[in-house]
């Protein structure tokens, strides 16, 4: 019998209706939406990221949602802290009886959250990597279960990978005082994606509406606040090349076309590191983005609750 998912993960390219769909899918199986996007962290970094906040009122009703605006712009946040930040939401969520719905494009946060472990730094020990690699392949394996139950091939698909998770298990037994007290997680894997057309359309489309609803404005007003160039044309994307047009260094009609073959360049990754994860073993459902919105809510619940 199929274990009871406790988590719903909404993911796919930028400018898919990811957002719109996690908060509508919430809505029907009475949970909160916690983002797994690296950008939407930031405060005053809003249209360019696309947080969307009107998405989470449906019919008057407000979808809670978390891990959004939690920290300053300029601040380098990274995954190690977007993990340590998710366990305590998740616990939240799950102790008021409600279902998390994690939402986002950056593969690399979902993924730090789907494999169920938590990261740490780690040091190498080279003593005990020249023993395991006298080790057949079958015996790693199960040594490795002996530390953690393996819900997907991610650390099983080369002995180099086996061969760190034991070290990084050994660790956790030689150092008690870490907080390993990762939740165990069972995630229903929704992907949504278009064709290529529909999805170069759409970027299009969504960076014309972002920059008439004030896109530019945006920037200028962090800049105005003494963020520093160069720490907002570290975030990438939007904020680069918005950035540079407002230094002078790129005409409109230029910073358009670069920003715009830039998320086509962006959303062609996300789908190769989804892409990745579906070959180390994790099961996506990918979903038409061209379906209306009432057909991906049915075809997902029907999912969740394996009819």
């Amino acid at each position: 019998m199929r274990e009871k998912y406790n988590l719903v993960t909404v993911l796919g390219p930028t400018a898919g209706g990811k957002t719109s769909l996690a908060a509508h899918l919430a809505l029907a199986l009475n949970g909160e939406i916690i983002s797994a996007d690296s950008r939407q962290v930031y405060r005053g970094m809003d249209i360019g990221t696309g947080k969307d906040i009107a998405d989470y009122t449906i019919n008057g009703t407000q979808i809670p949602f978390h891990l959004i605006d939690i920290v300053d712009t300029g601040v380098k946040y990274n995954v190690y802290e977007y993990q340590k930040d998710f366990i305590p939401v998740f616990k939240d969520i799950e102790s008021r009886k409600k279902l998390p719905v994690l939402c986002g494009g950056s593969g690399m946060y979902i993924e730090a959250v789907l494999k169920g472990y938590k990261l740490i730094n780690v040091p190498v020990n080279i003593t005990l990597r020249d023993e395991l690699n006298l080790k057949s392949d079958e015996e790693l394996i199960q040594i490795l279960k002996l530390f953690k139950q393996l819900h997907n091939t991610s650390d099983i698909d080369t002995r180099k990978r086996m061969i760190r998770a034991i070290e990084i298990e050994k660790y956790y037994i030689k150092n008690p005082e870490i907080d390993n007290n990762f939740p165990q997680i069972n995630s229903l894997i929704i992907g949504v994606k278009s064709d290529r057309n529909t999805q170069r359309q759409r970027i299009t489309q969504r960076l014309k509406q972002r920059l008439n609803e004030g896109m530019i404005d945006e920037v200028k007003v962090l800049l105005s606040k003494g963020i520093q160039p160069d720490d907002l044309i570290y975030y990438g994307l939007e904020y680069k090349f918005l950035t540079q047009y407002i230094l002078g260094e790129l005409t409109f009609d230029e910073m358009f076309k670069k920003l715009e073959t830039a998320i086509h360049q962006f959303a062609k990754r996300q789908m190769t590191w989804f892409r990745k994860m579906e070959r180390s073993g994790f099961v996506i459902h990918w979903i038409d983005g061209n379906e209306s919105l009432d057909s991906k809510i049915n075809k997902i619940v029907k999912i969740f609750k394996g009819n």
